[in-house]
């Protein structure tokens, strides 16, 4: 017996504030992590619907773009007059940045198109492919960064108006990160993998920019190649942000999940009364939303009416288990031995594995 796959669209219910068991420790070294390396929460504040979840990420992709242009203007004028290429550096992130915000935007609109018959679970594995996509685009910023700052050390090149350069730095680092902490709190909100990698895309611009003042500082005490070193540890850092970023992007990719969620999810099956045992639960990712699968079993006796109101509150505990869970598929079989069991899926068990189909043709055989 199946229950049929449910979603809370337009509905919002209070969820558990409790992030599960996700720590990140204590002490100054704990907090920097925590700030630098991009993850999401297994629990967010409160349980939303799909609807309202892209709604806000999209508010949130667009006041994020406008802050990152604003930047990229500014930096792109000041790059003019100095000739930075620290400073060049950071502008060439920001521009990049932005550019991949669109494609996001885009993607969270998409995730709320009904499914259809040829995208029968919907469209939002589209926010997945635009997180690889996030990528490519920061990989090639890496490259350009590199090149101009290697470059630089071998053909040294005179910057001039320092002050604005040291101001351009300090206001890009401000405006960068007041976008980071509004972009990775709404993608650890909403369980946007995509969406806290664009965060952390920006809080890497406002280091950059750190490191634009830092190189300016070493220029003004003689060191005349500071700027362009500085460039090149600026490329350094979004190397090393880039490949925690998409961590957990390749993880949803692969159907992966962090860890807690199948035991989180196993225990709420398994607290339903009439349930006697849960044998499978699993569980992906779909762009910022979650849907699980599980097989319980249940007493021999009960009726259809009985069983199927097992199946609906198996259903409803695994969707209040993880609040960005989109739909839950239960599927029930009479409790009974291992053996029995197998008896019980042998028309489909034998297309799982050989073994199975093996006995399944020896029974048939016996049978004939």
């Amino acid at each position: 017996m199946m229950a049929a796959p449910a979603n809370l669209k337009g509905k919002s219910v209070k969820g558990s504030d409790n992030h599960g068991d996700h720590s990140h420790g204590a002490g100054l070294l704990a907090k920097v992590k925590h700030a630098l390396m991009p993850h999401a929460h297994d629990h967010s504040e409160k349980i939303q619907s799909a609807d309202e979840s892209s709604k806000e990420g999209i508010r949130t992709a667009w006041i994020g773009l406008a802050g990152m242009m604003f930047t990229a203007v500014a930096q792109i004028f000041i790059v003019a007059l100095s000739g930075s290429i620290a400073l060049l550096a950071d502008t060439i992130h920001n521009a990049g940045h932005a550019a991949t915000t669109i494609p996001l935007i885009l993607a969270f609109r998409l995730g709320r198109r009904q499914p259809n018959k040829r995208f029968s679970y919907g469209y939002r594995r589209a926010e997945d492919l635009v997180g690889l996509f996030i990528g490519l685009i920061i990989a090639a910023s890496v490259v350009v960064i590199f090149y101009e700052a290697i470059d630089a050390l071998i053909n040294p090149r005179d910057i001039t108006n320092l002050v604005w350069v040291f101001i351009a730095g300090v206001v890009g680092f401000i405006g960068n990160e007041i976008v980071a902490v509004y972009r990775i709190r709404t993608g650890r909100r909403i369980n946007s993998a995509a969406l806290i990698a664009e965060g952390q895309h920006a809080r890497t611009d406002g280091l950059s920019s750190i490191g634009v003042v830092i190189g300016v500082v070493g220029v003004w005490l003689g060191f005349e190649q500071a700027d362009a070193i500085m460039g090149f540890l600026i490329g350094l850092l979004v190397l090393g942000i880039l490949i925690a970023s998409m961590r957990p992007v390749v993880l949803r990719m692969l159907d992966g999940v962090e860890d807690g969620v199948i035991e989180r999810l196993t225990t709420a099956a398994a607290s339903i009364p009439g349930v006697k045992a849960v044998d499978q639960v699993r569980a992906r990712w779909a762009g910022h939303r979650m849907e699980c699968d599980v097989s319980v079993q249940i007493a021999p006796d009960l009726s259809v009416l009985e069983a199927h109101t097992v199946a609906e509150e198996v259903q409803h505990a695994l969707l209040h288990a993880t609040p960005n869970m989109d739909g839950a598929v239960v599927h029930l079989h009479p409790a009974a031995a291992e053996e029995e069991l197998q008896k019980l899926h042998e028309l489909s068990g034998h297309h799982a594995n050989q073994k199975a189909r093996e006995a399944y043709l020896a029974r048939k055989s016996g049978r004939d």
